[in-house]
């Protein structure tokens, strides 16, 4: 039976989560219909273009995303400090972008004057929108529902488009979240999609490899800002040229003919992050295989568990080298 949303979300634990949504229909979300012939490849631009608006909208930062045929891949943070520095105007000016919001709140970010009673219900409702705002659930739905209203009126017809859950998947630590963002950039080239990683239309790694020939970040997706130090500003804690490197050594290891290299090439980052070379390559190989719900070191799941009064004996956690 499904864990309650509730019960796979805790920011207590951890801000990053990895996202899944899956389409119902034969005539795929993207790509081409076998049956048919017909091309559905637009939808990659559709759902690229929802996604990035809306991590500019809500307090929820997109690390990593990859849109494949039938399914897409997303790896969030969840900005909560962000969310709660929010003032009323700016909850409300950010929820407008999605919604009408209320009379009142329509009047207040006017700048119209409020009896007491108005202003408190405005005061109610941006409160109601701060925490949508923070709210994954809310981010996939605002993406999925918009969507499958659009593949419904290009394919004159009505009913599920996705699945009726996005599955998500906690990532507890920063080798989890590593894996896990290298794991869906590299989709479509492991997919046979693209031959390299910058090459692979409509995913995170095409936009930072682009950015990067200009020696700058992508605007929309949240930063590298380099190895964990005191007074880092806000962002991943990786450089973005290890990471740049490790995904594309990474995509060569993975290919059968191409696994001689990974101990003298994955050296420096493995080190920083305390993980075996061997552990690397089996946790990106099989990432979706042995992840189930949460991903992290053996004893970022035991911590976890021992918090949440959980029982279980975790086979599938990556053990870090000593």
């Amino acid at each position: 039976m499904p864990k309650p949303r509730c019960q796979q979300i805790s920011l207590s634990d951890t801000p990053y989560y990895h996202c899944i949504s899956r389409c119902v229909r034969r005539a795929f979300l993207c790509g081409e219909d076998s049956v048919t012939g017909k091309s559905f490849e637009h939808r990659r631009g559709w759902i690229e273009e929802r996604l990035l608006f809306l991590g500019g909208v809500f307090a929820i930062d997109i690390c990593a995303y990859a849109i494949m045929s039938n399914h897409l891949h997303v790896v969030l943070h969840v900005n909560e400090s962000q969310a709660e520095s929010w003032s009323t105007q700016e909850v409300i000016q950010h929820w407008h972008q999605l919604h009408q919001g209320t009379h009142f709140t329509r009047q207040f970010e006017q700048g119209e004057s409020l009896s007491e009673f108005e202003t408190t219900l405005v005061n109610a409702s941006a409160e109601t929108y701060r925490a949508r705002l923070q709210d994954i659930s809310w981010l996939m739905r605002e993406l999925n529902e918009p969507i499958a209203r659009q593949a419904n009126a290009e394919d004159n017809c009505s009913g599920r488009f996705w699945e009726g859950r996005f599955k998500s998947q906690a990532l507890l630590d920063e080798t989890a979240l590593a894996a896990c963002m290298a794991y869906v950039d590299l989709n479509p080239l492991r997919a046979g999609l693209s031959s390299t990683p910058e090459d692979s239309k409509f995913t995170s790694i095409r936009q930072r490899a682009k950015a990067a020939q200009q020696h700058r970040q992508p605007k929309r997706l949240y930063p590298f800002t380099g190895n964990p130090r005191q007074n880092r500003p806000e962002g991943l804690a990786f450089k973005l040229t290890d990471y740049l490197e490790l995904i594309d050594l990474t995509g060569r290891i993975v290919r059968p003919d191409k696994k001689g290299a990974i101990d003298i090439s994955l050296q420096p980052i493995l080190q920083r992050l305390h993980i075996s070379s061997a552990s690397w390559l089996d946790i990106i190989t099989s990432f979706s295989a042995q992840s189930k719900g949460l991903v992290g070191s053996h004893a970022s799941l035991v911590q976890y568990d021992n918090r949440h009064h959980c029982r279980r004996h975790h086979r599938g956690g990556y053990q870090p080298s000593a």
